[in-house]
């Protein structure tokens, strides 16, 4: 079996206020240290096209991506609008993740129905693409009718050209209907809780889409979210991912809608994940936290000391990851450096597997548009309540 190269990306995860510095010092570092890309999230709080902007600003090379931007947060052609902007003003070098939240967000924050989420992405992206080619918007679907009938409106074109006539889409996906949709019309996947154990099942629906577009995994780009924590034990480590995966687990969305909680099922930690969300919906945080089982956190991450991530990362590889996207927390190093230090662990880590592609290093020089800014350090936290996700 041959292993595609494998990369690595940095997830910030939110902005929530004061992490500023600390955030753009990681993505410089990432950079330097030849990360691929810095992914920022959003959720109900910071949107994530700001700070990618204030990011790609301060950057020269590494490449900035939504994980995601959420669909029923803006029109398609909305998100047109912005991606050509972002992807002129850094360079050309955008991800456009998107995904469609879930239930509670989507209706008790944006105000849209989450009905038929798999036909809204379609045309949502459809959309979007059509768009950024500059294609003048005409659209008459199930769910956009563009322009509106009987109105004074007319099909209009993108004012702008971006440096690329085809910005990357990268789409969130965890059940099997939505990964056949990915692969047939996205050019990534960013799946949560990816497990190389359990990949071969997630994988089957994504190789049908892609060969309904014609396509094959190679150069598709599956770029999981995974918890990044450094130390000599990796079972004292797993204890900082305890409470992100409790928070997914128990959660995120409702009793009968916890989208993770169907995946920690299918991946046979079903009654296990059940006990984490009736704790974790009774307020018994810790309860929800302890109750998280170990096999499921040391198949989710990456945990332990440097040999131990680079076998975890080949064993990523091999089951078809291209990009491992971190998100380092580090115990027992002194607290701001944690983050920093676990980020340059797994750089070496990588470079022991014999997969790793670096991208070139820069030097600290002015982005796109403005100088650098100051440079500080960051301290992720393992709090149940420190993570936020649509």
């Amino acid at each position: 079996m041959t292993v595609p190269a494998l990369r690595l990306g940095l997830n910030l995860g939110y902005w929530v206020g004061g992490n500023d510095a600390s955030n753009l010092s990681l993505a410089s570092l990432a950079e330097n240290l030849g990360y691929s890309a810095v992914w920022v999230s959003e959720a109900y709080g910071s949107d994530a096209v700001t700070v990618l902007s204030w990011i790609a600003a301060r950057t020269s090379r590494i490449d900035v991506g939504s994980a995601v931007l959420q669909i029923p947060a803006r029109s398609p052609a909305m998100t047109a609008m912005t991606a050509a902007t972002l992807d002129t003003l850094s360079g050309g070098r955008l991800r456009l993740g998107l995904g469609v939240s879930g239930p509670q967000v989507s209706e008790g924050w944006h105000g849209v129905r989450f009905a038929s989420p798999l036909g809204r992405t379609r045309e949502y992206v459809g959309l979007v693409r059509q768009a950024l080619r500059r294609e003048p918007l005409a659209h008459e679907g199930r769910h956009f009718t563009l322009p509106l009938p009987d109105g004074p409106g007319k099909a209009l074109a993108l004012t702008i050209r971006p440096p690329r006539e085809r910005i990357p889409v990268y789409l969130a996906a965890l059940g099997p209907r939505n990964l056949e949709l990915t692969g047939e019309i996205a050019d990534g996947w960013l799946p949560v809780f990816f497990s190389p154990a359990h990949a071969a099942q997630q994988l089957q629906p994504l190789k049908a889409g892609l060969a309904k577009s014609g396509r094959t995994l190679d150069g598709f780009d599956i770029a999981p979210g995974v918890p990044l924590v450094t130390g000599a034990d990796w079972r004292t480590c797993a204890r900082r991912v305890r409470g992100y995966a409790a928070l997914y687990l128990g959660g995120m969305g409702g009793r009968e809608d916890n989208h993770y909680t169907q995946l920690a099922e299918r991946m046979g930690f079903g009654a296990e994940a059940r006990t984490v969300q009736e704790r974790f919906l009774a307020g018994d945080y810790p309860g929800a936290m302890a109750a998280v089982p170990l096999e499921f956190l040391d198949a989710t991450s990456l945990l332990g000391p440097r040999e131990r991530i680079a076998e975890r990362m080949t064993a990523f590889a091999e089951a078809g990851a291209t990009t491992l996207n971190l998100m380092p927390v580090g115990p027992g190093l002194p607290g701001p450096d944690r983050a920093a230090d676990a980020l340059r662990i797994a750089v070496e880590a990588a470079e022991l597997t014999g997969l790793f592609t670096a991208a070139a290093p820069v030097s600290h020089g002015p982005g796109s548009q403005v100088a650098q800014g100051s440079h500080d350090s960051h301290d992720s936290q393992g709090d149940v309540r420190a993570h936020d996700h649509a």
